[in-house]
């Protein structure tokens, strides 16, 4: 009971923000559509059952008007005016279609809003750059994003409906059942509606067998999201990195790494597998016995004359009804466990960024006034805890260049992502000028999916960015070449060597003409000429920048005033 109000909870604490957000007016419409056209389905079914009380009666006093009547557009039977079957199956029909239709467009647009949210809360303050750091419990954010919020959205709409659906169903079936069955004598005690008893009795013990049977589900289910997720990012790691395992000769390597984890997930389906076995045996015969129980328990009546045909066949559609109705858990068990998975990953996910959002470690960038960038008392650490860089102080002017130089391992790059204020292990205080823009060029550029357009003008919209400027911008960086693929869609990086690649960074330098210029080995894949080009392309476009350079080639140096080297965890200047 306590796990049940445990995801009761959860649950509703990942769905009430939609439903009082600014979308909740069309949303509650929707919604009061769909449960409209559910009722009027649950009625129609009620209509539909005194219908097959009429007919079947037609049928036992052989009588053909009112048996075509009732086939086609209606008539008196059984002292009542009926419509045609033809007439409730249109309308049935034509419910139908647009309860579907109005359900999937709820479904689509809940599902837009929480991706949306859900992208806004995971980019903002970088929480996804500190989860992917620090939390190794928050696996496959990608799948919680693209296939979690799918299965929570679908499975709260259909599972929710179906269960509005049984308890109506259970209310207008009930009083039919109970005036239907009449008492039943037992041991001179007259038990009266007693189908409805049976009814309750028989679902009862039912709900409890298949929780029993079906219980491990709920683990399996959330390993086998788990498993399937560390499988298919195992994939797009092999397709993001071809290159890479083709020169190493990697791919027998590769081969057993994916197997393992496919493994894995074959284990946990095999698992699956059988703890469904067991609940399918329980719920077929469950179905099964439950097709043929209200006949068996209303035919003496029938035999004994006090029911008629008709009667009969109502008789056992209202208790299929409702012995349905309450055997929704039963029937959905399954889909249940699948929910409640779905809901713990979504949790859980929420509550990592929530943390990650939360945790203020590291230096972080104050807005100032002044014309540099500062770092001041910084302590910078790997996730272990060890220090790399103690109490280090660096300035940057708007118009300088500074080169940080020291070995590999050293802290360089750490130093450079503290700058960036993305490092969360450590302490100390960052200023950054007001309004300055500040642009970060890593080793290995980043290249997003899309066009070479939009690969050159990143971060900025490409859109917002002249067709003459990209052009220009390329040309400058000797990369003309490209000038004619520029709307070309393609995994650029990898059909640009990783040269070409850098020699893109900079072009976006110049499109973006930042206040500041951070570049960590950001020429390393160039020749001298072209690293020398490309210091001289940007100190001349961008004279009033202030520039800082991480690099290990000696000649850098010619284009920065000023050096600073990291050295036994201090950073001072260089003595050369």
């Amino acid at each position: 009971m306590r796990r049940l109000g445990t995801f009761l909870r959860d649950a509703w604490a990942l769905a009430r923000p939609y439903w009082s957000s600014e979308e909740r007016g069309r949303a509650r419409l929707l919604l009061a559509a769909v449960i409209i056209l559910n009722l009027s389905l649950v009625g129609m079914t009620v209509v539909l059952t005194y219908w097959q009380r009429a007919f079947y009666n037609a049928l036992e006093a052989k009588d053909a008007g009112t048996f075509w009547s009732l086939i086609f557009l209606g008539g008196e039977a059984d002292g009542a005016w009926f419509p045609g079957f033809s007439v409730i199956a249109a309308a049935y029909i034509l419910v139908a279609v647009y309860q579907l239709y109005l359900r999937q467009a709820l479904q689509i647009r809940w599902r837009r809003w929480l991706t949306r949210n859900t992208l806004d809360a995971w980019l903002a303050d970088r929480a996804y750059y500190r989860i992917a750091l620090t939390d190794t419990q928050t696996d496959n954010p990608d799948q919680r994003i693209a296939d979690d919020l799918r299965l929570f959205v679908d499975d709260i709409l259909s599972l929710g409906l179906g269960l509005m659906n049984s308890v109506v169903t259970l209310v207008s079936f009930i009083f039919v059942l109970w005036s239907l069955s009449g008492p039943l004598e037992i041991l001179g005690v007259s038990i009266p509606g007693y189908m409805v008893w049976v009814a309750l009795l028989y679902s009862a013990i039912g709900t409890w067998l298949a929780h029993l049977i079906g219980r491990p589900l709920i683990r399996l289910n959330f390993l086998q999201q788990r498993v399937e997720a560390d499988f298919r990012y195992a994939l797009v790691r092999f397709r993001d990195n071809v290159e890479g395992i083709a020169l190493h000769g990697g791919e027998a390597d590769e081969k057993r790494g994916l197997l393992a984890r496919f493994q894995a997930l074959t284990e946990n389906w095999w698992g699956i597998m059988t703890a469904t076995k067991r609940l399918t045996f329980f719920t077929a015969g469950y179905t099964q016995v439950a097709s043929i129980f209200p006949l068996v328990v209303a035919a003496p009546g029938y035999f004994a004359g006090r029911i008629p045909l008709g009667g009969l066949i109502q008789t056992s559609t209202a208790f299929g009804q409702v012995q349905g109705a309450l055997s929704w858990f039963v029937d959905e068990y399954a889909r249940l466990t699948e929910l409640l998975a779905t809901v713990q990953r979504l949790t859980g996910f929420q509550q990592a960024i929530a943390i990650a959002r939360a945790t203020t470690t590291g230096p972080q960038p104050v807005p100032g006034t002044g014309q540099a960038v500062t770092l001041e008392g910084a302590t910078l650490a790997l996730p272990d805890g060890r220090i790399l860089l103690r109490d280090v102080s660096l300035r940057v002017e708007k118009g300088e260049a500074v080169l940080i130089s020291g070995a590999s391992g050293s802290g360089k790059s750490t130093l450079f992502r503290a700058i960036a204020g993305i490092w969360p292990f450590g302490q100390g205080r960052l200023h950054i000028p007001d309004g300055a823009r500040a642009l970060f060029l890593p080793q290995r550029p980043y290249l997003p999916l899309g066009t070479l357009r939009r690969a050159v003008c990143y971060p900025l919209d490409a859109a917002l960015v002249p067709d003459e400027q990209v052009r220009a911008a390329l040309a400058d960086v000797g990369l003309a070449h490209l000038q004619d693929r520029l709307d070309i869609e393609d995994i650029w990086d990898r059909r640009l060597s990783g040269g070409e690649q850098q020699r893109l960074a900079f072009a976006r330098a110049l499109l973006a003409k930042p206040d500041f210029l951070f570049l960590d080995e950001a020429t390393a894949s160039l020749d001298p000429a072209a690293e020398a080009m490309l210091y001289r392309l940007v100190t001349q476009r961008l004279p009033e920048a202030g520039i800082l350079s991480i690099a290990h080639r000696p000649a850098v140096a010619a284009f920065h005033g000023r050096e600073l080297q990291v050295s036994d965890a201090t950073l001072q200047p260089n003595p050369a």
